[in-house]
């Protein structure tokens, strides 16, 4: 018997939905992170038209969970939608990047309350890196896009 992954249903078109979401992603590998952002994008436009996305560019990774923080700490989004591609190489550098990354966002949003999605893929290779960011099926744009909607419904019904 086999596990089956899934990914949490789709939340529906909310019209009258302003709420202010950031995207913060790295240029780092930049096909596959412009594709995150796209992806990411037209879902949110899809689900939340009335909404405001900014997003924000920084050089690599690492560098997204200070601009996170940032805007956690001065409440301009109600969501923050984190998006990068980090791919393994033959050192433990991405891992310890991947690793860091993870607690510094968790950290901003249990300190402020405000949902932040991180998508920031540790990846082994390119091929893994397009499906989850090119293709239909693992588009983790979209699903990060899904879950930020999701959690805004979530935190105003708390």
């Amino acid at each position: 018997m086999s596990a089956e992954k899934s990914a949490p249903s789709t939340p529906s078109e909310n019209q009258a939905d302003t709420s202010r979401i950031a995207i913060v992603a790295s240029r780092y590998n930049a096909k596959f992170t412009d594709a995150l952002v796209e992806s990411a994008n037209e879902t949110l436009s899809k689900l939340l038209p009335s909404a405001v996305i900014e997003t924000h560019r920084v050089p690599g990774a690492f560098e997204i969970p200070v601009v996170v923080e940032a805007l956690c700490q001065k409440k301009v989004a109600d969501a923050v939608i984190a998006l990068g591609v980090i791919i393994r190489g033959s050192t433990a550098h991405a891992d310890l990047i991947a690793e860091s990354i993870t607690h510094s966002l968790h950290a901003s949003s249990r300190a402020h309350l405000i949902p932040v999605i991180h998508e920031v893929l540790l990846v082994a290779n390119a091929e893994q890196a397009e499906a989850r960011s090119l293709g239909d099926e693992l588009n983790r744009g979209r699903e990060a896009a899904e879950a930020a909607v999701e959690m805004l419904g979530v935190m105003r019904n708390l």
